[in-house]
């Protein structure tokens, strides 16, 4: 009994020094929020922010930290750093600052390729706050329709089309409408998932545990007993989901926002499902002026403390003293190397770019990587298509939402034929498409680009069915390549004219990006948009108490998606703990205690 207590007692005290204790600067200590500047709408202006290109004159001398490449991740941790006078340069090998969050221009059509939509954006919610912090109070949302989604199922001679409203009474109301009798299934749905949900505050605490404490947590059974999140973890979203209701409809629907994540329903963590559930449950949003203002209001807060953001600056190697212990990076340029160097590296190019392309050969065998490694996966491959069209939103009907199409309700089946079929027979058959239309939900649309609007469709194809052209030139790849994503483009454009038929004879601008288009511009080894593979094993209590921002390498961190969890909202939250780290204290409780300081103030102005 007394060693019970004295563990119980010991653990406490730990848990309030590692992640109560607040030791270092705080970023989050007063609201930094300014008054709304105009926007910029002139492309030329805001590429003098967004690309600047690399020069060794232009890197800012007595760097504080180096950060490799500049997602969300990696301009999140750059600026929580800035904003205790950290001065830190952000690296990209890409032409433009902003990876997931960038946008880029065809033919006159703006498309973004990466941030679709976004949730818990109240102007109450810590998620917001951290936001608000980040940009100044710059970055501008609009909330998209309600419902924001429609999930469509069937053939188009027998279609269903089922709406998903915002707001959780709106949502489970509008749910029972469509399946009357499944009352008790999508009550038990929605509470198991809210359940779990609020469980993830543990795999923070994890990543800020020391090692020891956490692998005892993990190796006791304390972590899953303790956690409703990872005790939920193995459980797949096909099991629950069938154990709830035989209604195959309604089963594909609670499943049908897999493809935010990445894995089909019976190779998903039906925890990992529940948070998405909970992230739109309020509402969705998109960013005013595009996904590009994201890294346009947070690049001056970098440079302002001294740092600087620079493109096309590919980073080659990490820079080890004899010690092994980071010192710094080297950068591509021309025919030579500029190295570069600073006390802490920060990478936010993923676990597998950091480790099998970043470090020595000898280096990349330490055992303590290799279990790293030998934990994850790649995720599977990202397949976008951009349309431009001629015409207004009202004119062609395009609206603030977004389609997940589904040729039928059998969604593992469905998802696993096209992934083990040969590259031309499943370009005819894409089991899911994300649909929407950037320009539709942006209100800045029509002042920026009158007379036009933009469709993006997303779906998943396997980087193997692309990978013989990854070394062609990448304007200039082989006719046979062209073929293929021809073959994918037509496919994919029937079932989008089906759901928006006024497009149809519209189109002015039609391309395709692959695994392999993902592989050049954002850097993703294997054409993946999420990071590691997102499936059951991704949420191993182990694993997550292993991989966190320390790397073996001292002075060597990590942070974005593959640090927490995938997505803009997880991206964020990996660059959290990582600055928890650096600046040891727990920024994901500072946040919340901004944002309360924040209300609360608000409150007051309206009493």
């Amino acid at each position: 009994m007394w060693i019970a207590v004295v563990i119980s007692v010991a653990l406490v005290a730990i848990l309030y020094k590692y992640v109560l204790g607040t030791y270092g600067p705080n970023p989050f200590s007063t609201d930094t929020r300014e008054p709304l500047k105009p926007m910029v709408h002139d492309r030329k202006l805001k590429n003098k922010v967004l690309k600047q290109g690399f020069l060794a004159s232009k890197v800012p001398q007595d760097l504080d930290a180096i950060v490799v490449g500049s997602g969300i991740g990696g301009l999140a941790i750059a600026v929580l750093l800035a904003k205790v006078g950290k001065k830190v340069l952000v690296l990209e090998q890409h032409d433009r600052a902003g990876g997931c969050c960038h946008t880029f221009s065809e033919q006159g059509f703006e498309f973004d390729v990466g941030i679709h939509y976004i949730g818990e954006l109240q102007d109450h919610k810590p998620f917001r706050c951290v936001i608000d912090q980040l940009t100044n109070g710059q970055l501008q949302w609009e909330p998209m329709d309600n419902p924001y989604d429609k999930v469509v199922l069937g053939p188009p001679e027998k279609r269903r089309i089922y709406p998903i409203y915002s707001g959780k009474k709106r949502y489970i109301d509008e749910l029972k409408k469509c399946f009357p009798g499944e009352e008790k299934a999508i009550d038990e749905y929605v509470r198991l998932s809210k359940k779990l949900s609020n469980g993830v505050w543990f795999m923070v605490l994890l990543k800020l545990l020391p090692i020891p404490i956490a692998k005892f947590l993990v190796h006791t059974g304390l972590a899953n007993r303790l956690s409703s999140f990872f005790s939920y973890a193995s459980h797949s979203l096909t099991d629950v989901v069938n154990g709830l209701t035989q209604n195959k409809d309604l089963r594909a629907v609670m499943c049908y926002i897999f493809g935010t994540y990445g894995k089909m329903p019976k190779e998903a963590s039906f925890a990992m499902h529940s948070l998405l559930l909970g992230h739109y449950l309020n509402g969705a949003w998109y960013p005013k002026g595009g996904a590009s203002e994201i890294a346009y209001h947070m690049i001056p807060i970098i440079e302002k403390a001294g740092g600087a953001v620079l493109v096309r600056a590919p980073v080659n190697r990490i820079l080890l003293n004899d010690a092994k212990e980071a010192i710094g990076v080297s950068v591509v340029k021309g025919q030579e190397e500029v190295h570069v160097h600073a006390p802490i590296v920060i990478s936010d190019a993923g676990i597998f770019n950091t480790y099998e392309h970043l470090l020595p050969k000898d280096v990349q065998t330490m055992p303590a990587i290799q279990k790293q490694l030998s934990m994850v996966q790649h995720g599977d491959g990202g397949l976008s298509i951009f349309i431009g069209l001629k015409g207004t939103k009202e004119e062609l009907d395009l609206k603030a939402d977004n389609y997940f199409v589904f040729p039928e309700n059998n969604l593992d089946e469905l998802l696993e034929d096209y992934m083990k079929g040969s590259r031309e027979e499943s370009s005819k058959k894409v089991p899911l498409i994300f649909v929407a239309s950037p320009s539709a939900k942006d209100p800045t649309w029509p002042v920026r680009s009158p007379g036009k609007s933009t469709v993006t469709v997303v779906s998943f194809a396997k980087y193997a069915w692309f990978e013989e052209w990854k070394d062609d030139k990448v304007k200039n790849r082989s006719g046979d390549y062209k073929e293929l994503k021809k073959a994918f483009i037509d496919n994919i454009l029937e079932a989008v004219t089906e759901i928006f038929p006024k497009i149809k004879d519209r189109i002015e601008y039609i391309d395709a990006g692959t695994p392999i288009s993902n592989q050049h511009y954002i850097g993703a080894p294997k054409g993946e948009i999420y990071g590691i593979d997102h499936g059951i094993p991704r949420f191993d209590v182990e694993l997550n108490a292993i991989i966190r921002p320390q790397t073996p390498i001292k002075n060597l961190f990590l942070t974005g998606q593959d640090v927490m969890l995938c997505g803009f909202a997880g991206a964020l939250s990996g660059a959290l703990t990582c600055g928890s780290v650096l600046l040891n204290r727990n920024l994901h409780l500072d946040a919340i205690g901004l944002a309360k300081r924040v209300n609360n103030g608000n409150n007051k102005k309206k009493e």
